[in-house]
């Protein structure tokens, strides 16, 4: 038994990922640029995240991520969406106890790498790793995701949090998908390969 890390991410074209959702969704920093994904959501953007939703096993998040999503997921009604959302395991990280009261939640307290094996190791499927910066450079220095699907936007912010930042460890990475949406959203996927190749081109 052992189930596979998913990463999903929304990205600028620079790759920040930061409160795509809407202006109020982080509210940890002053950044100015919030609610950058909404005028590209169209009819392929919901199949792709129907997709991802219909084959995840189970949901990973940090803490921050966690708090913004039990704020709205519990109130969207089943016919909505809410449906598959809240009936789905929900995983969230913390170093320090705290009180779940999104359903089907269960709290990993502890050393975030650690907890995060011992749950790859303990059960099966797909988990989806959703937002969660801190938690991502984590996992990616721990060698522990096993797949990327990145949605990026044809939009360029210039400032935030970054999926890959500064510090990120070095990876490598398979292509194994492609796609655009109708807004120009591209839907890469990559399986992870182990540490990067280098060459020269002289």
């Amino acid at each position: 038994m052992a189930s596979r890390l998913v990463v999903s991410a929304f990205l600028s074209l620079d790759g920040v990922m930061q409160g795509p959702g809407g202006p109020g969704e982080d509210d940890s920093h002053d950044f100015p640029h919030g609610g950058w994904l909404p005028p590209h959501v169209d009819e392929g953007f919901g199949e792709i995240m129907g997709e991802q939703l219909a084959r995840a096993d189970g949901m990973l998040l940090g803490r921050r991520s966690y708090d913004i999503l039990s704020s709205h997921w519990p109130n969207v009604p089943d016919e909505e969406g809410g449906a598959e959302i809240n009936s789905m395991p929900k995983y969230v990280t913390t170093r320090s106890p705290m009180d779940a009261t999104w359903r089907n939640t269960r709290v990993l307290v502890g050393d975030a790498a650690q907890t995060v094996a011992d749950l790859k190791r303990e059960t099966d499927g797909e988990i989806l790793v959703q937002g969660s910066s801190d938690l991502l450079r984590t996992l990616q220095r721990a060698e522990l995701v096993d797949e990327y699907r990145l949605l990026v936007f044809p939009v360029i912010l210039g400032e935030g949090k970054r999926l890959f930042a500064e510090g990120t460890a070095p990876a490598g990475l398979k292509l194994t998908g492609s796609r655009t949406t109708g807004a120009g959203v591209v839907y890469v996927t990559y399986d992870w390969a182990g540490k990067p190749s280098y060459g020269s081109v002289v």
